[in-house]
């Protein structure tokens, strides 16, 4: 059986309020077009724009731009924001109680309950100083038809040579 090639792109945005509605409408457009269904695509972008929502939240004045990097395989999306920020620190984000349903939560701090509950893995790597990486997966099953299905590996070189590049974003992705 002929595997399925991996596509990744990478969003950078300043750090303004104005970055996570554009986020929103770019990974949102561009899962669609690959084929992603509407039911996971809303999850997804759901969990990014809680994830981008903390880096300006969270992140500190550090924190110029911020990296929104997604990957799509046979079996899945990954999404992963990336700051350069102050990180958490010694504090670690408070674990909201998962017998709560996430519409009883306080609104503020309930962004990681959110993650969680709309797709299959969140883990977050924060250190003083070196910022932090929420990293979000889902399991998606795409369609015979999907765009993604046709995609050749040989073309995303044609026309999007820094896609698959092996430059990082800002942080430390």
């Amino acid at each position: 059986m002929k595997s399925v090639p991996d596509v990744k792109f990478c969003l950078v945005f300043r750090r303004e309020t104005l970055s996570v509605p554009v986020m929103r409408r770019v990974l949102g457009d561009t899962l669609r077009g690959l084929g992603v269904d509407d039911e996971s695509v809303y999850d997804i972008v759901l969990a990014a724009t809680e994830a981008c929502t903390n880096v300006l939240t969270h992140g500190g004045r550090r924190v110029r731009d911020y990296a929104v990097v997604t990957s799509l395989g046979a079996i899945g999306c990954q999404i992963e924001v990336a700051d350069d920020g102050v990180g958490l620190g010694s504090r670690e984000p408070e674990e909201p109680d998962p017998q709560l349903p996430v519409t009883q939560l306080p609104e503020s701090g309930r962004g990681l309950a959110v993650m969680r509950a709309c797709v299959d893995n969140v883990t977050l790597d924060s250190r003083p100083g070196h910022g932090t990486v929420v990293t979000m997966r889902k399991h998606i099953s795409w369609p015979e038809d999907a765009p993604f299905r046709r995609l050749r590996a040989a073309s995303l070189f044609s026309f999007f040579p820094l896609a698959l590049s092996s430059r990082s974003p800002p942080g430390r992705l």
